[in-house]
């Protein structure tokens, strides 16, 4: 059976997220750390705390860095060697144009001899297990392609790729035509990333691209996320289930944030309301939005319970 990997999204998938997701729905068997990267010839502190450890649930944590220049990989890397870290995964596929202007992420795809130099620092440290997270391309999915030579050389644990240019963002269709081509000639363990939001999309794409050793979801896991506890188990969760875990869920979050942040209850609000920007997209819009118009806790609380008892 496929692995499922949990993708890492800035903002969303924090510290507190994943080790609540992980205690009350699981099915993942891996999750990744938002990027950690340099600011100013430093780290933020949040990043740190992010990738602290250790993680109380237990789970397979992979702490994901960008990075535009070996120098800056060399940096950021002991980091999490210090928290003793073996599994690191690279970023080249972020597409926030922040990030790609600098070089990093999927703006570096379309700069082969400074994406090779950043990839073969990964020669440096042979006691690490590296893996890579990438887009076809910046503008052009031949970038991607361009990179195969190297990366199929390298000891990578894995790539993983999503199929769409990084100019695209999140928006417009993948390119099947252009992971089918990367997929044929990818001698690297491959995870498929993109788009995956229901059981049927992740069992069409493997059955599309039968070596592929696993898919990774991101925002479909925080649409639906018992998604891949129903993939593991091969069946789908019953409402009352759904209902029952999404509360202890949603209860695990508040705990989780509540004991971090220091802003009080507006603060604490606010994140609770970033949940929603992806949580059940199909649920009751009414409601949806009584949840995002509220203006305290307990205003919001009653506006959740009402959701999950409809």
């Amino acid at each position: 059976m496929a692995a499922i990997h949990f993708a890492p999204l800035q903002g969303y998938t924090d510290r507190t997220y994943r080790e609540a997701h992980a205690r009350i729905f699981g099915g993942v068997d891996a999750y990744y750390t938002p990027f950690v990267r340099l600011e100013k010839g430093g780290f933020r502190k949040k990043d740190l705390r992010d990738v602290a450890r250790p993680d109380a649930t237990g789970a397979r944590v992979i702490p994901q860095l960008i990075a535009s220049s070996p120098e800056e990989f060399r940096t950021i890397l002991p980091v999490f060697l210090a928290e003793g870290y073996r599994e690191v995964d690279i970023n080249l596929g972020c597409p926030f144009p922040m990030q790609a202007r600098a070089h990093r992420g999927a703006g570096i795809l379309p700069y082969r001899e400074e994406a090779e130099a950043l990839l073969r620092t990964i020669e440096e440290f042979p006691s690490v297990s590296f893996s890579v997270k990438m887009r076809l391309g910046w503008e052009s999915a031949e970038e991607a392609v361009a990179l195969l030579p190297l990366l199929n050389a390298l000891p990578l644990r894995q790539i993983t790729l999503h199929p769409r240019l990084g100019i695209q963002q999140y928006k417009g269709k993948t390119d099947e035509e252009g992971f089918a081509r990367f997929y044929e000639a990818c001698e690297r363990p491959l995870f498929y990333n993109g788009d995956l939001t229901d059981l049927n999309a992740i069992r069409e794409v493997m059955g599309r691209y039968p070596r592929l050793v696993g898919v990774m979801l991101g925002r479909g896991l925080l649409a639906a996320p018992w998604l891949g506890l129903e993939y593991h188990s091969g069946e789908p969760l019953s409402l009352s289930d759904k209902k029952e875990r999404l509360a202890a869920f949603h209860e695990a979050l508040l705990e989780g944030y509540q004991a971090r942040l220091e802003g009080g209850d507006h603060q604490l609000l606010a994140k609770m309301k970033t949940v929603w920007d992806y949580l059940l997209p199909d649920a009751d819009r009414k409601a949806r939005k009584k949840i995002l118009k509220s203006a305290t806790l307990p205003a919001y609380r009653s506006a959740v319970s009402a959701l999950l008892d409809r």
